[in-house]
């Protein structure tokens, strides 16, 4: 090769050798530099499910976000009833201990359970009726004659707004004088309150209980109504100790003075729940041990005598739909007076009222 054309091809040759070494730098600064000219190199995150490998010419991706998973949906938990009774005499009538839904339900689930139940040496059937106190808030209502002493803001006849969440009621105990203790509702005492006694209280909540004065209960800023009539039916889940079906001046005197009446009685199981029982042949002993095999813990007697035992449930035909006469129902359908009776000016006696929280 001539000098001329050697000094010519050793210039190409150098002039290749240049453009290949400035093409592999740009390469370099786009791999290096991302879409930015000069800047910091750019972090590409990864998904946990992709491989690792990435390719230096992939577009960076968004920051991820966690999405919080939906909600699930609600699921109302109906509470199951309680457990069937055990029948006290043989052979068991059809459907006897076993209960059944009444009344207003709460969020489509039942509230109050009812049943009868034959007293040990008894062939009538007694109404007993299980309530979830944990659900239900308790009311009491005062009466011209039980306590006396009115106005009251609480009495016959139930107001419109109140029948709006009614479940049931019931009625109180004797009148004061016989009641052996005191009346306590609406921030005053009717009649002072007696240690000892037994006595269904209610607090601000609305859980309604049943127990001794000082002992299992007594008064502080959360009770809002304390009614006492005589001394514990049952106490320890047992019938209370020296019960005599005879003893009128512990118990109560009856019409015609008969051991056999209608008697009605409260109490509060261990879980929490309020029974009532009522019943139109039953002497003191027979109460006690159906509020015993009903499941009460502790227990009391109410009122007696057959115009004053009562207990109405309301079925409104919607559940939010008011409380009424044309829609409730008794207990037992010898009870005396109607489903109106707490709807009635006229009724004079102290009552109970379980309406939804």
């Amino acid at each position: 090769m001539g000098a001329v054309h050697k000094r010519e091809w050793n210039h190409v040759m150098h002039r290749r050798r240049r453009l290949g070494g400035l093409f592999a730098i740009s390469m370099v600064c786009l791999v290096g530099c991302g879409h930015g000219v000069g800047g910091p190199p750019v972090t590409i995150p990864k998904s946990p499910s992709h491989s690792t490998a990435t390719s230096a010419t992939s577009h960076p991706t968004k920051s991820s976000t966690t999405v919080p998973p939906a909600p699930s949906t609600t699921t109302t938990t109906v509470p199951p009833p309680p457990a069937a009774l055990v029948p006290l005499v043989t052979p068991a009538l059809a459907g006897e201990g076993q209960w059944t839904a009444a009344g207003r339900s709460v969020g489509g689930a039942p509230v109050l359970y009812i049943t009868t139940l034959r007293a040990a040496g008894s062939g009538t059937p007694a109404g007993i009726a299980w309530m979830d106190a944990h659900r239900l808030r308790g009311n009491l209502y005062s009466g011209s004659i039980s306590p006396g002493q009115g106005p009251w803001t609480y009495t016959a006849p139930i107001q419109p707004d109140a029948a709006l969440t009614l479940v049931c009621a019931f009625n109180g105990g004797f009148k004061l004088a016989d009641s052996h203790g005191g009346y306590y509702a609406e921030s005053r005492y009717f009649a002072p309150l007696v240690d000892g006694a037994a006595s269904l209280v209610i607090t601000q909540d609305g859980t309604v209980t049943v127990g001794q004065w000082n002992r299992d209960i007594s008064m502080s800023a959360i009770v809002v109504a304390v009614r006492q009539n005589l001394t514990l039916l049952v106490d320890h889940g047992a019938p209370a100790p020296g019960l005599s079906p005879y003893d009128a001046s512990a118990w109560g005197s009856t019409i015609g003075n008969v051991s056999q009446t209608y008697r009605s009685g409260v109490g509060v199981t261990a879980s929490g729940a309020i029974v009532y029982v009522s019943g139109p042949s039953l002497n003191v002993t027979q109460l006690a041990g159906l509020l015993v095999a009903a499941g009460a813990v502790r227990g009391m007697e109410l009122d007696i005598n057959p115009n004053w035992d009562t207990f109405t449930f309301y079925t409104p035909p919607t559940p939010t739909g008011a409380a009424a006469p044309a829609n409730g129902t008794d207990l037992l359908a010898s009870m005396s007076g109607g489903p109106s009776r707490f709807f009635a000016a006229s009724w004079a006696r102290d009552f109970i009222t379980m309406s939804t929280r």
